[in-house]
């Protein structure tokens, strides 16, 4: 585990810029003085069962935006939050029940611009020992882990497109087993792979 954090500390240090939901669609037109929310999501990383494994979460079918998606536990940055990674771990720990004590924070990746209007900071955290699931009905419809080694390969990323409001839209699905990995959370892992290959 402790190669693993010191690679992540290097990863997470190396300068470069944020991303966006619109860096594979340049011609996207932003509005002048839009105003982004800010909010923190959890990239969590369990070593507890031997080989590291990425937490991610399956929203909740009835949820009015992004249903059925796949996301990083996270959500808005409450007044009460001392800063985004507090968000993070308090929102998973509402999410899916991981204790706040528990994650060990690593770093943060610069921020992502979501078509929705938020300014996302990914925390990314080590958790050393096991815990149980337990997804919001609300909100989550099912938590699940991924092989890490399979986000942080670039070769598994695939650009794919769909129409948007009108517009072809083109944006990063990093497919694993039954599940759709795409869109934001793609996006960031993508991010976070190249920081890693670097």
């Amino acid at each position: 585990m402790r190669d693993l954090v010191d690679q992540l500390n290097i990863a997470l240090s190396r300068p470069g810029d944020g991303s966006s939901d619109f860096d594979l669609n340049p011609d996207t037109i932003l509005p002048e003085g839009r105003k982004l929310r800010d909010a923190g999501v959890l990239v969590p990383i369990s070593v507890s069962t031997g080989r590291p494994r990425l937490i991610l979460t399956k929203r909740s079918s009835a949820l009015k935006h992004h249903p059925g998606q796949i996301a990083f536990p996270g959500g808005k940055k409450d007044e009460q939050d001392a800063d985004v990674a507090a968000t993070a771990l308090r929102e998973a720990n509402e999410e899916i029940g991981l204790p706040v004590s528990l994650p060990t924070v690593v770093g943060t990746l610069p921020q992502h611009e979501t078509v929705t209007g938020f300014k996302v900071t990914p925390v990314v955290a080590m958790i050393e020992r096991e815990f149980t699931f337990q997804p919001e009905p609300g909100e989550v419809e099912e938590a699940f882990t991924v092989p890490l080694e399979h986000v942080l390969d670039p070769a598994n990323y695939i650009v794919e497109s769909r129409i948007w409001r009108g517009t072809r839209r083109y944006y990063f699905t990093v497919p694993f087993g039954p599940y759709y990995i795409w869109g934001a959370t793609a996006r960031m892992l993508r991010g976070l792979a190249a920081r890693m290959e670097a």
